[in-house]
């Protein structure tokens, strides 16, 4: 158990690697969410960025805790796995995914929206399926080269950011009218009251921190000590730049046009700030860094997956790895769902922030529910932070004021959110429950052959008492005394030509002395040669002709039909029409 403390990792990526692939996502949060504080908080919306910084202050502790007693791929799917049932895990992992799901095609989308902004006749769709094909083969190329590209854009990110800033404060000190339009937001009332805009405002800014939970899902990958790291740098980034740029906002755009650059403010703040060449560095920030959050989506679902599927929670066919070690197959089927979400939803930006937001916030929830269940149920487990039950129940609950906030604002979303969360969940609980079902499909075909066997059973008595009826049909085969060469010829006509298996023998004679004694015993050898014809032996002391052939029909139930003679002689004093329809077959 001390392992998870003290074994020492070797090789993996280092501080900054691992920084840039998550921070790329939770930092282009800061391209729109200063928007979102700003038309739902008004001039708070620097103060509820704070809030949503000291809440993700909380998480630090939370994911460092957690992640530190059970250093493995996951998340919130690893902390619940090890501390509860394996389908609550996977509830969790469900989560994650659509988060990651959404998370990439949103990126991906906008990301093209802002290259559509330099440039008009761009494909907004099949560029955004380009664009995930790209990160798709990047990361099938495996780690080291998605870092690379994710430290190239976070860089820029970062460096674009803070150039932003610096002309945005160069711009207000030399103009003279940021005091002005700063003063004039500050004095605008704020439409619901106090409570209302710090409420909604709060729930729609926890957005800016979406992307934290990244780095938990690839930590093996990550060298000794630097998970810890990684949160730090996020945070750091989210305080510092958030709230910065709702502030710089304020004092660049009045409140009321906020709205109308909802989707590219940043943009407009380097139009307002430097001019068309700092709006297009901007632009060009933005697609870019969108598209690391891509990457992260790739990076962090790979892991996750990848996990679950060790875990058997997912079909093991994921687990083929290429000549470079990476699960490509996990990575190309991300890649599917992405396209195919795209494809159904047509890129409807609102459908999909219905299943980022509340699959993000359920996932932040969820590890602080797991953080709760280790130091229950796993105390003794070493671990090298530990979060307070203060910071753990106030994360909580301001995630779930989040959750609440976003569905009040959106309701629509939650039904969204189900309508792919459901299909999620059924494909892990197949997984999970696949010896009950399949218990349950072996009981099911073991009935219905039970059944169709008794049934079947039934058809072939019933065949067979068929079969019985038609050969219980008795021939009549009268001899005069043939030798044995003519009764095997008559043996062979019966087997070969009549369904019948038993035969009568007869002969007619005045006197029993006419028999011939060869007859008895050449037949009993027939009886033995033929064994599924029962032959019959009958001596009749009688005169043969049409009137005791039609007594013995009578008697016997035997149609004349059914009757067999050898060809008559020129003697024979009976033409065969007198017979009644004998037959001859010798």
């Amino acid at each position: 158990m001390d392992n998870s403390v003290t074994e020492h990792k070797h090789g993996g990526m280092k501080q900054l690697a691992a920084t840039a692939i998550c921070g790329n996502d939770i930092t282009s949060s800061c391209l729109y969410v200063s928007a979102l504080a700003i038309i739902y908080s008004g001039k708070w919306a620097p103060v509820v960025l704070l809030f949503v910084a000291g809440v993700l202050f909380l998480f630090r502790s939370i994911y460092a805790e957690v992640v530190g007693a059970l250093p493995l791929n996951g998340g919130a799917y690893n902390a619940l796995l090890n501390t509860t049932s394996k389908f609550r895990a996977s509830v969790a992992a469900c989560l994650t995914i659509l988060s990651y799901m959404a998370t990439a095609v949103i990126s991906a989308s906008e990301a093209m929206h802002y290259a559509h902004t330099l440039w008009q006749p761009l494909p907004v769709i099949y560029t955004t399926i380009g664009l995930l094909s790209v990160f798709m083969i990047l990361s099938i190329a495996g780690l080291t080269e998605s870092a690379r590209v994710a430290i190239i854009i976070f860089i820029f990110h970062l460096a674009s950011l803070s150039f932003l800033m610096l002309m945005g404060i160069i711009y207000l000190a030399t103009q003279g009218i940021g005091m002005d339009i700063l003063v004039a937001n500050m004095q605008t009332p704020t439409p619901g009251g106090l409570a209302t805009a710090l409420f909604f405002g709060f729930a729609a800014s926890l957005l800016g921190i979406s992307g934290f939970e990244s780095s938990a899902n690839f930590v093996e990958e990550q060298a000794e000590n630097v998970f810890p790291k990684t949160l730090r740098n996020m945070w750091g980034a989210v305080t510092i730049f958030n709230p910065g740029m709702a502030m710089l906002a304020l004092a660049l755009v009045p409140i009321a046009t906020v709205h109308h650059h909802e989707e590219a403010l940043l943009a407009y703040m380097g139009q307002l700030a430097g001019g068309g060449w700092l709006s297009t560095v901007i632009s060009v920030d933005a697609a870019l860094v969108l598209s690391g959050a891509v990457l992260t989506s790739f990076i962090g679902v790979n892991g996750l997956v990848r996990r679950m599927t060790l875990d058997r929670c997912l079909p093991q066919f994921l687990l083929k790895t290429n000549q470079r070690g990476t699960t490509h197959r996990i990575i190309i089927s991300f890649f599917i769902l992405c396209v195919s979400i795209l494809l159904i939803t047509q890129g409807e930006l609102k459908a999909l922030a219905g299943v980022y937001t509340i699959s993000f916030l359920a996932v932040m929830a969820l590890f602080a529910f797991g953080n709760i269940l280790l130091k229950i149920k796993r105390a003794g487990l070493p671990r090298p932070a530990n979060a307070s039950w203060l910071s753990v129940f106030v994360a909580i609950v301001a995630v779930l004021i989040g959750l609440v906030g976003n569905a009040i604002m959106n309701p629509s979303y939650l039904f969204v959110f189900l309508d792919y969360f459901i299909p999620a969940l059924l494909v892990v609980a197949v997984m999970l429950w696949r010896i009950t079902l399949l218990k349950f499909c072996l009981f099911i075909v073991r009935a219905t052959i039970s059944g169709m066997t008794k049934r079947l059973a039934g058809m072939a008595q019933a065949i067979r008492s068929k079969i019985d009826e038609i050969n219980s049909q008795q021939v009549v085969f009268f001899t005069r005394g043939d030798n044995t060469s003519n009764l095997n010829s008559a043996m062979l006509y019966v087997q070969n030509n009549e369904d019948s298996n038993s035969i009568k023998v007869v002969i007619v004679v005045k006197d029993k002395a006419e028999i011939p004694p060869h007859l008895e015993e050449d037949l009993k050898f027939l009886d033995k040669a033929y064994p599924d014809i029962n032959i019959e032996f009958v001596v009749l002391e009688n005169i043969f002709g049409p009137q005791l052939i039609k007594e013995l029909s009578r008697e016997w139930n035997i149609p004349i039909n059914f009757m067999f003679i050898g060809s008559p002689g020129n003697h024979f004093m009976y033409g065969l029409s007198e017979l009644g329809g004998v037959r001859l077959i010798i």
